[in-house]
């Protein structure tokens, strides 16, 4: 989509939407739309270039000076009394200057499904993990964990595809999810990846058509929601994918996972402070390289990454938020030294303040170490600010 194009989307959505508020009746009113704006600003011991590699989400602040990190323009709302509908539209200027706009979500789910089932069609975050089906603006943290940008790459593990969904009747909250999506495209970077693209984890890849089930990209997710007592909620979930990749007929990757979050919050709270937040998750991923006529490459071979983090987040008193994250990350097998497999640790500190449920503000040092690194050591320290305009539906427990 152009950038003429894309501004006439905006100021047609904002216009209807100015018209709904006016009482002048254009449709009837199903949709709400928000506008989510989140920046950065602040500075790396690192280079540009290592800044780069360190910071490697798309949304993370990954230069000296400020960022815009993610505009997001959500319309969310009834198609009819069977079907819901969502669409995100997102805008940030990268590293280098460039404005990038592009369609991040737009899929539809049932409402009156019988027997506990869901289905959700279109295209959409892959329901693996915590972190991966959330957008920036809902998380703790100024970028997102290194082991979700080694396994899904930049902007997520996203793509067209259809869910189903079954809400089991166990005495606890119990779902199951399973999914089919395109295993192709920059959001794929452990599959079928993006067709500019010539090598990944240091082998040559090829391309390769879809011929069969098993070229789509098959997911799989267990999630189950406890409470003990009255103020602790626990959340277990297990997660997994299979699909394709470009090394070859016989390449294929499998990522499996598994997360945590427990929140406890007194009876007697202001407005959801004070709380305590433990979240975290675990990773691991073998990558089926096929056979190669590179010379020193040859054989098949399994490459494995394996990582994860762990964070908590202690509401001090209403509005205030700190927290700590521990992160690590590495690889086996050849090129264990390329800044996407070798050995990462990083941890995190930072404290948010919340005027008001439409804004924030958050300080955050990183201290990072990794193999890669002229000095092996380097720290960052950003300031993240975002406003919030218009009605955004509230994100999953």
């Amino acid at each position: 989509m152009n950038v003429h194009t894309a501004r006439s989307l905006i100021i047609a959505v904002l216009f209807t939407g100015y018209l709904s508020a006016q009482g002048i009746a254009v449709q009837p009113r199903y949709a709400d739309l928000s506008l989510s704006s989140l920046f950065s600003s602040g500075w790396s011991s690192a280079a540009a270039e290592e800044l780069l590699a360190l910071q490697g989400g798309a949304h993370d602040p990954n230069k000296r000076g400020f960022t815009v990190q993610n505009v997001e323009l959500s319309l969310m709302g009834a198609v009819d009394p069977f079907l819901r509908g969502e669409a995100h539209l997102i805008f940030q200027i990268d590293a280098q200057g460039e404005s990038i706009f592009e369609l991040e979500e737009a899929f539809l789910t049932t409402q009156t499904l019988p027997f506990g089932l869901q289905v959700k069609a279109g295209t959409y975050f892959t329901e693996f993990g915590r972190l991966n089906p959330q957008h920036p603006h809902s998380w703790s943290y100024v970028d997102q964990p290194v082991i979700n940008t080694r396994m899904f790459g930049g902007d997520g593990l996203r793509g067209p595809g259809v869910r189903v969904a079954w809400l089991s009747p166990l005495p606890w909250y119990a779902e199951l999810f399973l999914g089919l999506q395109n295993a192709n495209g920059e959001t794929a970077v452990s599959f079928l990846n993006s067709p500019e693209e010539d090598r990944f984890l240091g082998r040559p890849l090829v391309d390769r058509e879809l011929e069969s089930m098993a070229d789509l990209l098959r997911s799989a997710r267990w999630l189950n929601s406890l409470s003990i007592g009255e103020e602790t909620t626990v959340n277990l979930g297990v997660s997994a994918l299979w699909g394709p990749n470009r090394t070859g007929e016989e390449g294929k990757t499998a990522i499996y996972g598994g997360d945590l979050y427990l929140k406890w919050q007194p009876l007697a709270n202001d407005q959801g402070w004070p709380f305590v937040a433990l979240q975290g998750e675990l990773m691991h991923r073998n990558y089926l390289a096929a056979d190669s006529s590179e010379p020193f490459i040859g054989n098949p071979q399994t490459l494995t990454d394996i990582g994860g983090y762990l964070q908590v987040q202690w509401g001090l008193k209403r509005g205030w938020v700190a927290g700590m994250r521990y992160e690590s990350a590495t690889g086996s097998g050849k090129d264990g030294d390329d800044p996407l497999r070798d050995q990462r640790t990083r941890v995190a500190g930072n404290l948010t303040y919340y005027p008001s449920e439409f804004s924030k503000v958050r300080l955050q040092l990183n201290l990072d170490s990794a193999r890669f690194l002229d000095q092996d050591n380097a720290w960052g320290l950003w300031l993240q600010y975002e406003f919030l305009l218009g009605r955004h539906a509230g994100h999953k427990f």
